[in-house]
């Protein structure tokens, strides 16, 4: 059974109730629900972080041993040299994920430290990006 973890950063546990015309308004653990009942077949793990440093530990934890992470770093995308060196070090490949069209935002967002270390980057497809991230494991 492949393994697959999906990891978010800031402000995501906040899904479903902080700008919903942007993020929608269901909460992620309502979809990561919906995820574990289509994907049976797989073992599908969540975890979020506000922290970067809490990220990267989790990048280290399963970057050996499981087959594919699921990555929505929040605004650490943007700034973060260190989520993109941890994904660099590890084995397990990653698949950048953001829910908005991210180009389509503020000028600042337009710029990922993290996409050249990833497998992918799927964006703009709300809370269905990660599910198209899924499907790129099997």
């Amino acid at each position: 059974m492949k393994k697959i973890l999906v990891l978010n950063g800031p402000n995501l546990n906040l899904l479903g109730v902080r700008e919903k015309s942007i993020y929608g308004d269901q909460s992620f653990d309502q979809y990561f629900g919906d995820l574990k009942n289509k994907y049976d077949t797989l073992e599908l793990e969540y975890f979020q972080s506000n922290s970067e440093g809490t990220i990267i530990d989790k990048l280290h934890e399963v970057g050996f041993s499981y087959d594919g992470v699921v990555l929505n770093a929040g605004a650490y995308t943007h700034t973060s040299v260190a989520i993109a060196d941890a994904i660099a070090a590890i084995n397990t490949p990653v698949i950048e994920v953001h829910i908005s069209n991210v180009h389509q935002r503020e000028a600042f967002r337009h710029h990922s430290y993290l996409s050249k270390n990833c497998k992918g980057v799927i964006l703009g497809f709300g809370l269905d990006s990660y599910r198209l991230a899924i499907e790129s494991f099997i």
